[in-house]
């Protein structure tokens, strides 16, 4: 049995997913395997990861009926998989050689959640390093959300591509949407960390760039002339926002107000995309700029009391 699998959810990708195959298929740690789940896309990605498939054993293709995006794609990926622990890449993007015996070598303490720091691409080549002040950071669920509320870093929370999960608590914590493919094309990644935090004893923080983040034109987060495309991005943002707020209800106050500052994050990000691109009425920015700094002080509100409540529980005298 593999001791990883890295899950590509594949759509439209053909100029990226050579690079990011053979990023993973010449991982200095071999015991893995790669999951390509084809998302019914019209050009030639799953062609090429045919070819891979026929070289390498390790490498295997999941269809989809249907297109379905990223979020159920990733969760048919991981019910496909045969390792005890998941990883995610999507297929414009591209691991560091060594990523796989990393994570691997951390595991090996026994831990609910590998974060690792990761590189940006940017469109002119050069590369952005998201660094972590510490090289190595053993935490629990505590100190880890203390962690996240002294740095405001949703850098290194939000995505999921930087991490590595154990595969059977990251089914127990997300088995409602196993069962809906529901389909989630902005936040996804949030709600999926959410859901899994809530479940999660020991993490450890790694300051090595395993990740690249590459520049990809035609990524939903750059298409920003499509105004249908930005108009679904905003109702995605908004029913992650109530997912979390009604999942989070039932935690203590320990961990309710971090996910109270992740959803004004959401916000945020949700009226930035309403203002500068989806109105261009003066008085309903003018009201989007006075709701944006609503959100910001509702925020500053809940970090204080983040902070204040884990500092009740020592948490921070221990980072």
């Amino acid at each position: 049995m593999p001791k990883i699998s890295i899950i590509l959810p594949t759509y439209n990708v053909e100029s990226y997913i050579e690079r990011a195959l053979q990023s993973c298929i010449n991982q200095t740690f071999k015991d893995i395997e790669i999951i390509v789940v084809d998302d019914c896309g019209n050009d030639k990605s799953i062609e090429i990861a045919k070819e891979y498939a026929k070289k390498d054993n390790r490498v295997k293709i999941v269809y989809n009926e249907k297109n379905l995006g990223t979020f159920a794609s990733r969760n048919i990926g991981i019910l496909n998989s045969n390792s005890p622990y998941i990883m995610f890449l999507d297929p414009d993007d591209y691991l560091e050689l060594n990523a796989c015996e990393a994570g691997f070598d951390l595991l090996k303490e026994d831990k609910d959640l590998i974060v690792f720091n990761y590189k940006t691409e940017m469109e002119n080549g050069g590369l952005i390093d998201y660094s972590f002040r510490d090289k190595n950071l053993n935490l629990d669920l505590k100190q880890f959300l203390f962690f996240i509320v002294t740095h405001l870093n949703f850098t290194i929370f939000n995505p999921i591509f930087n991490k590595i999960y154990k595969k059977d608590l990251y089914l127990n914590s997300l088995k409602m949407y196993f069962k809906n493919y529901k389909r989630i094309s902005m936040a996804e990644d949030v709600l999926a960390n959410c859901l899994y935090l809530a479940n999660t004893k020991n993490i450890c923080l790694t300051n090595q760039a395993l990740y690249c983040y590459a520049f990809n034109p035609c990524s939903i987060t750059r298409e920003k002339k499509d105004t249908q495309r930005i108009k679904n991005s905003v109702d995605d943002l908004i029913y992650v926002e109530k997912e979390i707020a009604t999942f989070s209800q039932g935690l203590n106050k320990d961990y309710f107000y971090f996910f109270q500052l992740v959803i004004c994050n959401l916000n945020i990000h949700k009226i930035d995309l309403i203002y500068k691109y989806l109105t261009k009425n003066f008085l309903k920015k003018l009201m989007l700029k006075i709701k944006r700094k609503m959100v910001k002080i509702k925020m500053k509100k809940y970090i204080k009391l983040a902070k204040n409540i884990l500092k009740e529980k020592n948490v921070s005298s221990s980072l």
